[in-house]
């Protein structure tokens, strides 16, 4: 009996193989492409503000030359004038041309536009251009971290980390941490209950997970351990693949009290001890809050064992008017994931 060979499990194997090396090849052209372009892009920027430096030229050059490139080069894309304002303008944001090469050009061309336009200050670009690599952020998905302020979300924040954990968990950790999570996407008011919260986060989990940000895995809610014969409930569970541990949130309507920290600091110590396996690292515990006074949260969490963190959040209401409208909707962030940079 003759057997088709592209149906054993050597072939299919095999060919699952070799789509993984064309893909990943594919992938890293297309990188490879994109960074020489912003190079370009940087050098034909930095030659316009030299010239314009030192033969006086105006504004008006950059109509000039758009029109003569174009001419010369009929089948190429960005040559408006537009995208030589924004080579001129990224230019002279980043006159380091090394910094171009080994940062600045590992993202897309429009990411850094997006940068230049919406971003203050050479550090906080950087930190977004960082941001953008590692979590492969589309421009949905950037400008969304931008409207909604995540560097300054990620800074000032109350926890324990560098005590409780070692280097470069804690690192890690604080990277996870937001402050505040801000929940638009939630239709309950002011006066909600706590399990009216958690029904509605559960419900939208797909857009908690995208606030929550890259590596989050949704374990369950109401995660039941049991500890001398009583059972207990975590509001909700997840892992933390990068991380490589569990996160448990507790999810609190009004303002921190210090005996909150006890509660999930017991929560802790019970999911490393009946959950955690050997490869995990010691699980983490994220307090949300509605409201919280900074003082009284950092007195409560020094002396504690286990990491913890307390971070606010922010229903609909509390955003903005002129921000709600700019943010992108769930769908538009959705389909940025897997858009084609």
């Amino acid at each position: 009996m003759i057997t088709d060979l592209t149906k054993t499990k050597s072939y299919v194997d095999f060919l699952k193989g070799l789509k993984e090396k064309i893909l990943t090849s594919r992938v890293k052209a297309a990188l490879s492409v994109n960074a020489q372009m912003v190079l370009l892009y940087w050098e034909i920027g930095n030659e316009i503000l030299l010239r314009q430096k030192s033969e006086g030229w105006g504004a008006r050059i950059i109509e000039r030359l758009s029109t003569d490139l174009r001419k010369s080069f009929p089948e190429m894309k960005g040559l408006s004038s537009r995208n030589l304002k924004y080579m001129r303008k990224f230019a002279e944001v980043y006159p380091d041309s090394e910094f171009v090469q080994q940062v600045a050009a590992q993202i897309p061309w429009f990411h850094n536009c997006i940068l230049i336009d919406k971003v203050k200050g050479a550090g906080k670009r950087e930190w977004y251009i960082q941001q953008t690599i590692q979590n492969g952020w589309s421009r949905s998905v950037l400008v969304h971290q931008i409207e909604t302020d995540l560097y300054n979300r990620q800074s000032g924040l109350t926890h324990n980390f560098d005590r409780t954990l070692l280097a470069p968990q804690s690192d890690l950790a604080k990277e996870t941490l937001k402050d505040p999570y801000i929940f638009d996407f939630l239709t309950v008011g002011e006066e909600a209950h706590e399990r009216d919260l958690e029904n509605q986060l559960v419900q939208n989990i797909t857009k908690f997970l995208l606030e929550l940000g890259v590596g989050f895995t949704y374990v369950g809610r109401q995660y039941n351990i049991e500890v001398g014969g009583l059972d207990y409930f975590i509001d909700l569970l997840f892992y933390h693949l990068k991380l490589r541990c569990f996160v448990a949130i507790e999810l609190k309507v009004g303002e921190f009290k210090p005996e909150y920290a006890g509660k999930i600091n017991f929560y802790l110590s019970a999911l490393d001890d009946l959950v955690k396996t050997e490869q995990d690292n010691p699980s983490i515990g994220i307090i949300l809050c509605k409201t919280r006074k900074k003082i009284v949260a950092e007195y409560t969490l020094r002396d504690m064992s286990k990491p913890i963190g307390v971070s606010e959040y922010k229903l609909t209401e509390a955003i903005p008017e002129e921000l709600k409208s700019s943010l992108p909707t769930i769908e538009e962030l959705e389909a940025g994931l897997i858009e084609d940079l």
